[in-house]
């Protein structure tokens, strides 16, 4: 293999090198979720990203190899084979297959590069420990099968109640039970519904990843309900009660005197199903919504207010200047 060949284990798992056997066992098993022939036919970037990430796997997850890797990067393989070798009287029992190359003078592989690029190098004695023991990995039963993911979009009077959907996966039929207060966003967790390894004939998991159709009334604002409730001047001005809509039908709901456009008032336990199946709130901002076609007799009940009333909005802007 040629220097410029050279792969960085860790860098293909996506590790530092003081990563634990733990986080090299995550890292490999994420990696390999991801670029798994099963989840990713005829792609050969991903068929090749795969063997990568098995061969890095295949060397950090053994000590011994890891320790040989670390210490002569690529040609780690090449130390302790039998062949043409030669070995250096500075570390005895040291013997390199590397043709008439007497690799075993140079304490590690950054050495070896140091001198192939004339840098500077101060060499020592190093004493290095051999192992007769080889840890070997079946991959085939280690590899966690394949999961998938599809979408769904659901109405919000699906979400918000709960529904049952059926779904055809290859030859079987699947129902899913979808619990009330889905939301967009929300990931639903099918077990054992995923595609099958083809090595080792365990089923992985199917994730359904929910959307809602837009509603014409109501949005969502963090976890509560938001709507827009219009409203007469007369109703600010005097207050009111009256009807607005909630998800599971209208209540009564009262204006206090004095409102203004864009004030909101809040409905609790209106809103959204929570996992606890205790309910958040409704907020309805208040809309002022003046009339556009007037009757005569509306025309003069409002030239008459106009006319006795003394309220000026605008008081405060008499002092305003540059």
């Amino acid at each position: 293999m040629a220097v410029n060949d050279f792969k960085d284990y860790y860098q293909v798992l996506g590790i530092n090198k003081n990563a634990s056997s733990d986080e090299i066992k995550q890292a490999y098993r994420k990696l390999a979720r991801k670029y798994h022939p099963d989840l990713n036919s005829g792609d050969k970037n991903a068929e090749a990203r795969f063997k990568e990430v098995n061969e890095a796997q295949e060397v950090l997850s053994d000590p011994d190899k890891r320790r040989k890797y670390d210490q002569y990067g690529q040609y780690w393989s090449q130390m302790g084979k039998s062949g043409t070798s030669s070995k250096s009287s500075t570390n005895p029992g040291v013997s390199v297959d590397f043709g008439d190359f007497d690799f075993g003078q140079y304490g590690n592989f950054e050495d070896f590069i140091n001198e192939m690029l004339g840098r500077g190098v101060a060499r020592g004695t190093r004493s290095y420990r051999s192992s007769t023991n080889s840890a070997s990995t079946n991959y085939g039963n280690n590899m966690p099968p394949p999961d998938s993911e599809g979408s769904i979009t659901l109405s919000f009077s699906e979400a918000f109640n709960g529904t049952e959907k059926q779904f055809v996966l290859g030859n079987e039929t699947v129902k899913v039970r979808i619990p009330s207060g889905a939301k967009s966003g929300s990931r639903l967790k099918i077990k054992g519904k995923g595609p099958s390894s083809s090595v080792s004939g365990q089923r992985g998991d199917l994730y359904l990843n929910i959307e809602l159709h837009p509603h014409p009334f109501f949005k969502f604002q963090g976890d509560n309900l938001v709507a827009e409730i219009p409203i007469t001047p007369e109703e600010a001005v005097l207050g009111a009660e009256i009807d607005v809509p909630t998800p599971d039908g209208k209540v009564a709901m009262k204006i206090p005197p004095g409102v203004d456009s864009g004030q909101s008032l809040r409905l609790k336990g209106k809103g959204w199903w929570k996992p606890s199946m205790q309910r958040t709130d409704l907020m309805l901002t208040l809309k002022i919504v003046t009339p556009k076609d007037l009757n005569e007799v509306e025309q003069e009940y409002y030239q008459k207010l106009q006319q006795a009333s003394n309220f000026n909005p605008r008081q405060k802007l008499d002092n305003i200047k540059l």
